[in-house]
């Protein structure tokens, strides 16, 4: 990640809130210590020195808590209130597009960042959109603080979007272009990771000859994937497709991470037992689709019942992103334990991603990303007061004028 250019105090303590780490247990009156952009302390007032000179922000009566991660969002590159011109989520020309990046086409003047923050969104994974079968590299970014996307760069190899049902068949079929059907949808997947298999045995047979070879984007993407070093995000909402997903998974080896996972419930026992997390959601949407028919925000609780790591998504735009953590309180509502609800929007989307090394708890080690709420965050009634990122307040709430401010991008247009 390139360093952000945003003003970060050498050493900021969070002193007097209720903290609540999420990997470990709440904490009244706790103190969270920040120092050059990393937490190395949270505990009880009396465990925790504070160095002179640190900045100290007073957060008695309120909570403490991790930066929200957004687990599935397009923002950036669906830009709010820019119609056309704004969206670049799909290059709707062929239907696998491996070997196209999500951070290519970031606006970081989306409003959706602001938001984000708003809601206590800290990170985002920006992924391509589910027109095509195969969309392209996904991109986990900070939702504030770089002059360019490029300094906001959580991770650049997370996992490569994919599609599978309605989507795909809808816009190749209007083109009369394979696919169009659920049988063309699978077969472009498996040949695509078969030439990618074929791809990756030329390519180590031209370096062991030391031969020179012609990369190709698309399967070099597709042969990071079969490596394990990317996840597999598949969209996908009705049971049989999900099952299709497995599948495909287990013929060729690869991570398989569920999104959406409308339906997700009828295979509860399955996914729980092949260990297949699902980052469910949107949750405030109509059943506009058939896919959707059996949409229910009480499905959520389902598949944590059954044992499944859940996170939950807006699919940003789709939902509003600072709707997030009101999704989690419906859940809690239809039968989601609290406590899983605010690891479904910090601890459990940071490990499912393998970011959990950066983001998601408040713990010694990781990145100072931590929000002061007002309240309980599942609280309607509450909202995100403070917003830091690395150590850095990136967004305030103004009581008295009503209305969040967010700090200036630093420099990014001086001289």
């Amino acid at each position: 990640m390139t360093t952000s250019l945003l003003h970060v105090p050498s050493v900021v303590a969070i002193t007097g809130g209720h903290v609540v780490p999420v990997a470990s247990a709440p904490i009244d009156g706790g103190t969270v210590l920040i120092e050059d952009g990393l937490i190395t302390a949270v505990g009880p007032a009396a465990d925790v020195t504070v160095p002179e000179g640190a900045t100290v922000i007073d957060a008695g009566g309120r909570w403490v808590v991790p930066g929200f991660v957004e687990a599935h969002g397009h923002v950036g590159i669906h830009e709010e209130a820019n119609g056309s011109a704004g969206n670049d989520t799909n290059e709707l020309t062929d239907p696998n597009t491996a070997g196209v990046r999500a951070v290519d086409a970031i606006d970081i003047d989306d409003e959706g960042f602001r938001d984000a923050l708003s809601g206590g969104i800290t990170s985002i994974l920006v992924k391509p959109g589910s027109g095509n079968v195969i969309g392209g590299l996904s991109v986990a970014i900070k939702t504030w603080g770089g002059r360019t996307i490029d300094e906001q760069i959580i991770s650049d190899s997370v996992s490569v979007k994919s599609a599978l049902g309605e989507n795909p068949k809808r816009v190749y079929g209007g083109k009369d272009a394979m696919p169009s059907t659920r049988l063309g949808v699978a077969y472009v997947l498996r040949q695509a990771f078969e030439d990618a298999r074929f791809y990756v045995a030329q390519r180590q047979a031209a370096a062991e000859k030391g031969e020179p070879f012609r990369r190709d984007l698309r399967l070099e993407t597709l042969g990071r994937v079969l490596d394990g070093e990317l996840a597999w995000d598949q969209h996908t909402h009705r049971h049989d497709d999900i099952a299709t997903a497995i599948r495909l998974a287990e013929e060729f080896g690869y991570r398989l991470i569920v999104n959406h996972g409308t339906e997700g419930h009828k295979l509860a026992d399955v996914l729980a037992e092949k260990n297949i997390p699902v980052i469910y959601g949107p949750l405030f949407t109509s059943r506009s689709k058939v896919e959707l028919r059996d949409r229910a925000i009480s499905n959520l609780a389902a598949l944590h019942r059954a044992g499944v790591t859940v996170a939950i998504t807006t699919d940003a735009p789709v939902v509003p992103i600072n709707y997030l953590v009101h999704q989690a309180s419906l859940a809690v509502k239809e039968g989601l334990p609290k406590e899983v609800a605010l690891a479904a929007l910090t601890s459990n989307p940071a490990a499912i991603l393998g970011l959990d090394s950066r983001i998601g708890s408040l713990k010694p080690g990781l990145d100072g990303d931590v929000v002061i709420w007002s309240g309980d965050p599942l609280d309607v009634q509450s909202r995100a007061e403070r917003v830091l990122i690395s150590g850095a307040t990136v967004y305030e709430w103004d009581d008295a004028a009503r209305v969040g401010r967010t700090v200036e991008r630093l420099t990014r247009f001086a001289g």
